[in-house]
């Protein structure tokens, strides 16, 4: 029976308007209105390569080209798995403008269940970005990413989730770029209507020549509308997650008035426009009761660290009151390590 589900899944997929997959290093997204194309971008060759999965779907109407990235880690299932629901969902009939699609950034680390980084050169992906079109393959890789989707973007949504040690609570953020005050407002905007409820603004302090490491900081670095989903934790599916990034962006789609469908009404967000981090005062084991969302108070003791023979290395006290966006999740951590980050509004330090 489920060899036939998938059957008539497939048959369903052929007979919708879209085009024949490719082999390119260039996306092609002028196709035909109310089509779709599913494209496989490639840099490098032989053992030294990798590809980029994209689909691209093109309203009946000119309208905005919204690009959505998931999986740039590629153990952060949550959004990979939301990113194939949509793709099959989504109404090229009921569509206003562009629609790109990477449903997987990171093959290599997807299939070879890699934490963090590419097994193929052993980078964080989300450390490199702009990318280099002469460097190793995750440079190359954000590189393609980069020219082919980042910049043909009016915005971008890159979407994230809690790796395989990290404890996270779902929550939606942008950059406070004020050099940008248009796109800066309108990532406010979209991310507000989008049904999370946290809205985190990171500070922005980049000038426009200095790497911005993550994908959507240098799309907000080179002023497109950009924001960010982080939803499900510790290296696994939660389904609450994979809905609240559907709703998200449905949400969001209908916003910037490009798609219309059964909007949810969603309440404000909490907003949380500074960050603490606590980095680990010990290489050890770390213990805690606390789990991510949960609220703290300064001076609160959130866990100790002991040694390999239990005993007690250090204590661990927050200095600042918030709450846990998200922590080490697992026991394992190593000094200098980051052991949580809180959330909470006020001025800057």
């Amino acid at each position: 029976m489920k060899q036939f589900t998938i059957l008539l899944s497939l048959i369903s997929m052929l007979n919708m308007s879209t085009g024949i997959a490719q082999r390119a290093g260039t996306l092609d997204i002028d196709i035909k209105p109310g089509s779709a194309s599913e494209q496989v971008l490639t840099v490098g060759s032989g053992a030294d390569s990798a590809e980029l999965p994209v689909k691209v779907i093109k309203g009946e109407t000119d309208g905005p080209v919204f690009s959505i990235i998931a999986g740039i880690h590629g153990y952060e299932y949550p959004p990979i798995m939301a990113a194939q629901q949509i793709m099959v969902e989504i109404d090229v009939s009921k569509l206003k403008g562009t629609l790109i699609i990477v449903p997987l950034a990171n093959t290599a680390a997807f299939f070879g269940r890699s934490v963090f980084y590419n097994p193929l050169d052993g980078k964080n992906l989300n450390r490199v970005f702009p990318g280099k079109p002469g460097g190793s393959i995750s440079q190359r890789l954000a590189h393609l990413i980069t020219t082919q989707v980042i910049q043909r973007s009016t915005v971008l949504l890159d979407i994230h989730a809690g790796d395989a040690s990290e404890d996270l609570t779902d929550f939606i953020c942008y950059y406070d770029n004020k050099a940008t005050a248009g796109q800066t407002a309108q990532a406010r905007r979209l991310a507000g209507s989008a049904g999370f409820p946290l809205l985190v603004a990171y500070p922005f302090k980049l000038n426009k020549t200095e790497p911005a490491q993550y994908a959507f900081k240098h799309a907000t670095q080179q002023g497109i509308t950009a924001l960010s989903m982080e939803a499900g934790k510790l290296g696994s599916v939660q389904i609450t997650s994979v809905d609240r990034i559907k709703t998200g962006v449905y949400n969001i789609l209908a916003e910037l008035g490009m798609y219309q469908s059964n909007r949810k009404t969603v309440p404000k967000p909490v907003v949380l426009n500074q960050q603490h981090y606590i980095k680990s005062p010990a290489k050890g084991i770390f213990h805690s009761d606390l789990k991510s969302g949960d609220q703290v108070v300064k001076g609160q003791m959130i866990g100790y660290i002991t040694d390999v023979f239990g005993k007690l290395a250090a204590n661990v006290n927050v200095d600042k009151t918030g709450i846990i966006l998200y922590k080490v999740g697992t026991p394992p951590i190593n000094e200098g390590e980051t052991l949580l980050c809180i959330g909470y509004s006020g001025a800057p330090d």
